[in-house]
């Protein structure tokens, strides 16, 4: 369920989906291959215009990536 209310700034569509995605950040992370970043995607269905948001990343969830890439 949709939790708030969208328009497309490109074709003025109101449904999309939405997507989380990881980065990696500095130089050390890039060696490592640590995702240090995480994102929110939100992706117009009409014309898949997409707006980043970024959001807290997790000690974990980056150990968890670390370990299993």
């Amino acid at each position: 369920m949709n939790s708030f209310r969208f328009t497309c700034p490109k074709c003025s569509n109101t449904e999309y989906k939405t997507d989380t995605i990881r980065t990696t950040g500095g130089f050390l992370s890039k060696i490592f291959d640590v995702q240090n970043k995480k994102f929110t995607t939100v992706t117009c269905t009409r014309c898949s215009f997409t707006e980043f948001y970024r959001t807290d990343s997790s000690m974990l969830g980056n150990i968890f990536d670390f370990l299993t890439d």
